[in-house]
């Protein structure tokens, strides 16, 4: 059974060994879940916008993904997301581990617990209204550790925090709204970190991502024209960065979760 799962692009696929395709049939329809070893350990791998990249963002199942994981026994989560710097010392081909994050988005289902539906989570079933916290630690505290760590082992600067700002897609942001989100606070910008981290906090899973600066967001720099094939070309030419600090990190988490997120839902069920 694995106990821990990857959501990333199809670069980071590569790292499984023998893997199998496994269907996994949820509330919120079926999710192709990769189930193979890094390392000694087994992990279960999404491909976040499908195999050959076919899913946008506003689109993607965050809930199916999520709850599928969760129905595997996976406790904890490393994602990865392509990012644009809010800021002119951030530059593309960071790697940055963000600390919290601003959820911007607009039209996607948020929250597991609508008040009807009756979820098995960690062993227990749930049907009502739930409100995690998402302090002390927006993103868990160990995964975030081990993906420093990790890093540093590689010798590579991997920048510790930052506020991931999360807009909707698919168009690039306007000027004026990276203008706003820089005086919110944000460090980064994509468009995949929400409501996936919220989501994995509401099923007590463990959840942080390392992320790449692929380019400058709108304004920063000038008015130069943002292209797809710019933010995979960065991306890409980290890809490897990015491998070696997620095989390196998954030792390197303990086998016991002493993390705030493990304890999500004490307290949080609304009760009559």
């Amino acid at each position: 059974m694995p106990r821990i799962g990857i959501i990333g692009g199809s670069g980071v696929y590569e790292l499984l060994k023998e893997s199998i395709a496994r269907v996994i049939t949820t509330p919120y329809g079926d999710v192709e879940v990769f189930v193979g070893w890094v390392g000694d350990e087994e992990v279960a791998f999404i491909p976040r916008h499908g195999k050959k990249h076919t899913i946008p963002p506003f689109a993607v199942n965050y809930r199916g993904n999520l709850y599928a994981l969760n129905l595997l026994g996976v406790e904890r989560v490393i994602a990865t997301n392509a990012v644009g710097s809010l800021r002119e010392d951030l530059e593309p081909g960071t790697l940055i581990v963000p600390d919290d994050f601003i959820d911007m988005t607009k039209g996607r289902v948020y929250t597991f617990y609508d008040g009807k539906t009756s979820l098995r989570v960690r062993g227990m079933e749930i049907k009502g209204v739930v409100h995690v916290s998402m302090t002390p630690s927006t993103y868990c505290p160990e995964i975030r550790n081990a993906l420093l760590e990790a890093g540093s082992k590689e010798g590579l600067q991997v920048k510790d925090g930052g506020v991931y700002v999360c807009a909707e897609g698919n168009r690039f942001e306007t000027p004026a709204e990276i203008r706003a989100y820089r005086l919110m606070g944000g460090d980064i910008v994509g468009m995949t970190g929400c409501p996936e981290a919220a989501l994995a906090r509401e099923l007590s899973i463990c959840y942080a991502t390392l992320a790449v600066v692929t380019n400058y967001a709108a304004g920063i720099k000038g008015d130069k024209k943002l292209t797809h094939e710019e933010v995979k070309e960065i991306f890409s030419s980290r890809i490897k960065q990015v491998k070696d600090i997620i095989l390196k990190s998954i030792p390197l988490l303990p086998k016991e979760r002493k993390c705030p997120c493990k304890d999500a839902l004490m307290g949080a069920v609304a009760t009559a």
